[in-house]
């Protein structure tokens, strides 16, 4: 697809190098010369310098042939009018725009609807969402759903005293495999495509397919706590920090936010009911510690610094050990340090942002008939992708057994739902139209469910 970006911060250079490497053709648009120099040398886009509201600037990125804009600058307002300007240049362009500001909160469907946007993201209401997911099931080191939420995608780690630990995925109890799927292990940060003979081992990092309630069921089998905390203490009180907030609160977590700006603990106070909000340093061991840090369920640190949020959560693990503890980190080059020192669930605005995209542009594909592709989710921090075809009409791989199947190597047929029935697959197991499959898989670009064969 032929796709313009408008903004190159850190967001709008992720999703223009995830939108290149799925073989789209990206232009990019900054006012930053400097900017625009740095993303196109990282993949292979257009750069062009200019202000992303001109319509001149805009026809010299091909707005006119291009099937999708995506407006990342930091003026909400700006965005917004960067996609109204490129549909009066392309009526059939399809709009995808940042809104990070709370007081638009309640009115995305206006936008959409009145301004003809395509999809309104907040990147920090997306990974604040996120982040509540893994708090109300803090067994997961992350969560995403599939199949209108019939299918969860969870993460966790083996512990040295686990059940499984040195046991292959065929060892395993017989309920515990009609139950869940194990699709996918990250072991010395590379990702490995399960199967029966795959063996489980300390440290691993175990990605799995169950429902909901089966995948509560497997970790009681592994000893592991379910519940949902019942508090939670924020440190950093921007705006992710006030989603997030709002998230627990409205699911009856109680929260507590440190936040050193006495201005904002103020806003933060008049607009969060029932939050309890302190003004104080977040990164002063005295005061996390007089605000109940031993005590707390869940820590999330969430300042503007990477390098604070990681030594937040190593001080909040070595004082508490039972915590849920969260970590927001914005440079993906600290993942091999963090991985390391295992401080729990770490989570990247930007890629949260990026997959919602991705996602959505492999679905604006589907509609134009070259992709069966209905969601996408990113797993072990990118090495591996799971997808969600929908077969909509006979191909090569229905009404055959999956064994007599050639399917490309690290490649597994994870899940099917038929109807509202949930299969795990086996060899003697067909695919059928109708049906929704999960694949999950190391390569990358996959777009049609025949592009699982090899060739």
């Amino acid at each position: 697809m032929n796709i313009v970006i408008v903004g190159c911060g850190k967001v709008g250079a992720s999703l223009a190098m995830t939108l290149s490497k799925e073989d789209n053709n990206v232009t990019v648009i900054d006012l930053d010369r400097n900017v625009v120099d740095q993303t196109v040398s990282s993949a292979d886009i257009i750069g062009i310098e200019g202000n992303g509201a001109s319509i001149n600037v805009q026809r010299e990125a091909g707005i006119e042939n291009a099937e999708v804009l995506i407006a990342t600058t930091v003026s909400d307002e700006m965005n917004m009018l960067c996609c109204l300007i490129a549909k009066k240049s392309n009526k059939s362009i399809k709009t995808i725009v940042r809104v990070r500001n709370p007081i638009y909160l309640d009115e995305v469907s206006f936008f959409r609807e009145e301004l003809g946007l395509t999809m309104v993201i907040n990147p920090e209401r997306a990974a604040a969402r996120e982040m509540a997911r893994i708090l109300r099931f803090p067994s997961a080191m992350k969560i995403d759903t599939l199949s209108g939420g019939r299918v969860e995608l969870l993460q966790f780690r083996v512990e040295k005293d686990s059940p499984i630990n040195g046991l292959k995925i065929m060892e395993l109890p017989q309920e515990i495999r009609n139950s869940v799927q194990i699709c996918a292990i990250e072991r010395d940060f590379k990702a490995i495509i399960a199967n029966g003979s795959t063996r489980l081992m300390e440290g691993d990092r175990v990605s799995f397919l169950a429902s909901p309630l089966n995948a509560a069921r497997f970790f009681n089998t592994l000893h592991i706590e379910t519940n949902a905390v019942k508090d939670t203490m924020i440190i950093g009180g921007s705006k992710l920090g006030f989603y997030l907030a709002k998230e627990l609160l409205d699911s009856g977590i109680d929260v507590k936010i440190i936040e050193r700006d006495k201005a904002r603990c103020v806003e933060l106070d008049e607009t969060l009911d029932g939050a309890t909000i302190i003004n104080g340093d977040g990164t002063d061991e005295t005061v996390i510690m007089e605000e109940g840090l031993e005590t707390a369920q869940a820590i999330v640190a969430l300042t503007n610094i990477d390098e604070e949020n990681i030594l937040l959560s190593l001080y909040a693990k070595k004082h508490n050990e039972k915590a849920k503890i969260i970590t927001k980190v914005n440079r993906i080059m600290f993942d091999a340090i963090v991985e390391e020192i295992n401080i729990g669930t770490i989570v990247h605005t930007r890629t949260v942002v990026a997959d919602l995209v991705n996602a959505t542009v492999r679905a604006m594909q589907n509609s134009k008939g070259r992709s069966q592709v209905e969601t996408l989710v990113n797993i072990l921090d990118g090495k591996a992708e799971a997808l969600e075809f929908v077969i909509r009409e006979e191909s090569e791989v229905c009404e055959k057994p999956l064994q007599e199947l050639k399917l490309k190597e690290n490649l597994i047929v994870a899940c099917i739902r038929r109807r509202n029935n949930i299969i795990y697959p086996r060899g003697g197991s067909c695919i059928k139209v109708g049906d929704r499959v999960v694949i999950v898989t190391t390569h990358q670009g996959l777009n049609d469910i025949n592009d699982i064969l090899l060739r």
